[in-house]
Protein backbone atom coordinates (compact mmCIF):
# COMPACT_ATOMS: atom_id res chain seq x y z
CA UNK A 1 0.00 0.00 0.00
CA UNK A 2 1.17 3.38 -1.22
CA UNK A 3 1.09 6.03 1.98
CA UNK A 4 1.36 9.47 1.93
CA UNK A 5 2.22 11.27 5.84
CA UNK A 6 2.05 14.35 6.26
CA UNK A 7 4.23 15.60 10.09
CA UNK A 8 4.19 19.03 11.14
CA UNK A 9 7.97 19.19 13.16
CA UNK A 10 9.16 22.15 14.97
CA UNK A 11 11.54 23.82 12.49
CA UNK A 12 14.84 23.18 14.30
CA UNK A 13 18.11 21.80 12.95
CA UNK A 14 18.48 17.99 13.18
CA UNK A 15 14.84 17.07 12.66
CA UNK A 16 15.26 15.56 9.26
CA UNK A 17 18.02 13.39 10.38
CA UNK A 18 15.82 12.23 13.30
CA UNK A 19 12.87 11.68 11.04
CA UNK A 20 14.62 9.88 8.35
CA UNK A 21 17.06 7.35 11.61
CA UNK A 22 13.70 6.55 12.42
CA UNK A 23 12.62 5.34 8.85
CA UNK A 24 15.88 3.75 8.91
CA UNK A 25 15.53 2.04 12.07
CA UNK A 26 12.40 0.12 11.43
CA UNK A 27 13.98 -0.95 8.17
CA UNK A 28 11.75 1.50 6.33
CA UNK A 29 12.29 2.77 3.26
CA UNK A 30 11.14 6.41 2.07
CA UNK A 31 9.65 6.58 -1.17
CA UNK A 32 9.74 11.11 -1.27
CA UNK A 33 10.24 13.52 0.89
CA UNK A 34 9.75 17.02 0.93
CA UNK A 35 9.70 19.82 3.26
CA UNK A 36 8.88 22.93 3.43
CA UNK A 37 8.08 25.83 6.35
CA UNK A 38 5.00 26.67 7.11
CA UNK A 39 3.21 29.93 7.71
CA UNK A 40 4.37 29.68 10.71
CA UNK A 41 8.07 29.92 10.87
CA UNK A 42 8.34 27.79 13.85
CA UNK A 43 6.89 24.62 12.37
CA UNK A 44 8.02 23.11 8.87
CA UNK A 45 5.69 20.29 7.11
CA UNK A 46 7.03 17.44 6.07
CA UNK A 47 5.65 14.94 3.13
CA UNK A 48 6.49 11.56 3.19
CA UNK A 49 5.66 8.79 0.79
CA UNK A 50 6.39 5.53 1.65
CA UNK A 51 5.13 1.57 0.47
CA UNK A 52 4.00 -0.88 3.21
CA UNK A 53 0.77 -2.37 4.70
CA UNK A 54 -1.36 -1.24 6.52
CA UNK A 55 0.36 -2.17 10.26
CA UNK A 56 3.68 -1.29 9.31
CA UNK A 57 1.91 2.54 8.37
CA UNK A 58 0.39 2.41 11.83
CA UNK A 59 3.93 1.55 13.17
CA UNK A 60 5.37 4.37 11.58
CA UNK A 61 2.60 6.75 12.21
CA UNK A 62 2.80 5.91 16.21
CA UNK A 63 6.24 6.16 16.33
CA UNK A 64 6.10 9.56 14.53
CA UNK A 65 4.23 10.78 16.54
CA UNK A 66 5.71 9.81 20.12
CA UNK A 67 8.80 11.80 18.91
CA UNK A 68 9.26 15.28 20.92
CA UNK A 69 9.84 17.52 17.69
CA UNK A 70 6.44 16.27 15.70
CA UNK A 71 3.25 18.49 16.35
CA UNK A 72 0.98 16.44 14.25
CA UNK A 73 1.17 13.35 12.20
CA UNK A 74 -0.79 12.32 9.73
CA UNK A 75 -1.72 8.93 7.52
CA UNK A 76 -3.39 11.25 4.04
CA UNK A 77 -6.23 9.09 2.39
CA UNK A 78 -5.03 9.88 -1.34
CA UNK A 79 -8.58 9.92 -2.48
CA UNK A 80 -9.30 13.17 -0.43
CA UNK A 81 -6.05 14.74 -0.92
CA UNK A 82 -4.63 16.83 -3.69
CA UNK A 83 -0.94 15.68 -3.72
CA UNK A 84 1.40 16.93 -7.02
CA UNK A 85 5.29 16.37 -7.24
CA UNK A 86 7.67 18.79 -9.59
CA UNK A 87 9.65 17.09 -11.98
CA UNK A 88 12.23 18.70 -14.60
CA UNK A 89 13.31 16.35 -17.63
CA UNK A 90 16.20 16.46 -20.23
CA UNK A 91 15.02 14.73 -23.34
CA UNK A 92 17.17 14.10 -26.23
CA UNK A 93 16.31 15.21 -29.90
CA UNK A 94 17.43 13.54 -32.63
CA UNK A 95 15.99 15.58 -35.19
CA UNK A 96 13.72 18.47 -35.68
CA UNK A 97 10.96 16.32 -35.79
CA UNK A 98 11.37 15.06 -32.34
CA UNK A 99 11.25 18.68 -31.31
CA UNK A 100 7.75 19.11 -32.34
CA UNK A 101 6.73 15.60 -30.56
CA UNK A 102 7.90 16.26 -27.30
CA UNK A 103 6.31 19.66 -27.60
CA UNK A 104 3.22 17.98 -28.28
CA UNK A 105 3.82 15.51 -25.26
CA UNK A 106 4.51 18.10 -23.05
CA UNK A 107 1.50 19.92 -24.12
CA UNK A 108 -0.56 16.83 -23.47
CA UNK A 109 0.54 16.48 -19.97
CA UNK A 110 0.44 20.03 -18.84
CA UNK A 111 4.03 20.67 -18.99
CA UNK A 112 6.43 23.44 -19.65
CA UNK A 113 9.20 23.43 -22.19
CA UNK A 114 12.47 24.88 -21.36
CA UNK A 115 15.81 25.20 -21.90
CA UNK A 116 15.60 24.02 -26.58
CA UNK A 117 18.50 23.43 -27.68
CA UNK A 118 19.93 21.53 -31.04
CA UNK A 119 20.03 18.05 -29.46
CA UNK A 120 18.00 18.20 -25.89
CA UNK A 121 15.10 20.08 -24.27
CA UNK A 122 13.79 20.20 -20.94
CA UNK A 123 10.25 19.58 -19.73
CA UNK A 124 8.59 20.77 -16.85
CA UNK A 125 6.17 18.96 -14.76
CA UNK A 126 3.65 19.42 -12.11
CA UNK A 127 1.66 15.90 -11.69
CA UNK A 128 0.88 13.02 -9.85
CA UNK A 129 3.16 10.43 -9.36
CA UNK A 130 1.47 8.49 -11.85
CA UNK A 131 1.42 10.95 -14.60
CA UNK A 132 4.52 11.43 -14.19
CA UNK A 133 5.54 7.98 -14.93
CA UNK A 134 3.04 7.93 -17.84
CA UNK A 135 4.90 10.83 -19.34
CA UNK A 136 8.63 9.33 -18.21
CA UNK A 137 7.34 6.49 -20.07
CA UNK A 138 5.90 7.76 -23.53
CA UNK A 139 9.19 10.55 -23.76
CA UNK A 140 12.03 7.36 -23.13
CA UNK A 141 11.95 6.01 -26.67
CA UNK A 142 13.50 9.44 -27.08
CA UNK A 143 15.94 9.33 -24.85
CA UNK A 144 16.02 10.64 -21.26
CA UNK A 145 19.29 12.02 -20.61
CA UNK A 146 18.37 13.17 -17.24
CA UNK A 147 15.52 13.86 -14.52
CA UNK A 148 15.07 15.75 -11.18
CA UNK A 149 12.39 15.04 -9.04
CA UNK A 150 10.88 17.18 -6.12
CA UNK A 151 9.37 14.62 -4.20
CA UNK A 152 5.73 14.99 -3.04
CA UNK A 153 3.87 17.96 -1.69
CA UNK A 154 0.35 16.69 -0.43
CA UNK A 155 -2.61 18.90 1.56
CA UNK A 156 -5.99 17.42 2.63
CA UNK A 157 -9.49 18.36 0.67
CA UNK A 158 -11.20 20.90 3.08
CA UNK A 159 -14.03 18.38 5.32
CA UNK A 160 -12.18 15.29 4.38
Amino acid sequence: MWAILSILVENKPGILFKITHLFRARNFNIDSISVGTTENPDYSKMTITTYGDEKRIEQIVKQLDKMIDTVKVEHLDEHKTVFRELSIFKIKLSNANDSMEVNKLANAYGGKVHDVKKDSMMVELTATPDQIKAFEELARPFGILDVARTGVAALQRSGA
